[in-house]
């Protein structure tokens, strides 16, 4: 089975960080140029999707357009994430920009070089970390800090 791929409203950027750093391909309605209503936007456009949205209204209108649709019904991102548990697996994966959902891939020394000057950070990463690198925003990943804490509140999740 193939993993879903969706598309989300405006209401969900923090949903839509969490999908991507599962590794699931997410296109965010607000990295989009989008001209016009986002509504009719979405509804028209990446029908592969599935549409994830917090309007009811958008949602019983792809419903009614056969779009296969998941109405999120809680603000609180846990509470999302809950909503999709039976869809997509709580597994962090080194494969998606959060920011940006480009695919990651290993960076060069350049790159690494590049990154750890222009953010003013004086460890070398490389030494102690397995690092990702996207291509578009030129941001490194790896499992540091910020990936224990995400952990934590994935453990958190499966109580």
């Amino acid at each position: 089975m193939n993993d879903p791929t969706f598309i989300t409203d405006r209401m969900l950027g923090k949903l839509t960080t969490w999908l991507r750093i599962f590794g699931y391909d997410v296109v965010y309605i607000g990295d989009l140029k989008i001209e016009g209503d986002e509504d009719t936007y979405l509804l028209n456009n990446y029908k592969d999707r599935i549409l994830l949205t917090k309007d009811r209204e958008l949602h019983r209108r792809a419903m009614k357009e056969g779009r296969k649709s998941i109405l999120i019904k809680s603000n609180d991102v846990a509470e999302q994430l809950m909503e999709l548990k039976d869809l997509v697996e709580f597994q962090p994966a080194m494969d998606r920009c959060s920011v940006c959902n480009t695919l990651l891939r290993k960076p060069n020394e350049h790159e690494i070089k590049d990154f750890l000057e222009r953010e003013g950070i004086k460890e070398d990463l490389a030494e102690k970390y397995e690092l990702w690198y996207c291509e578009r925003c030129k941001k490194l990943y790896w499992m540091g800090g910020h990936w224990k804490n995400m952990i934590k509140f994935l453990e958190r999740l499966k109580e």
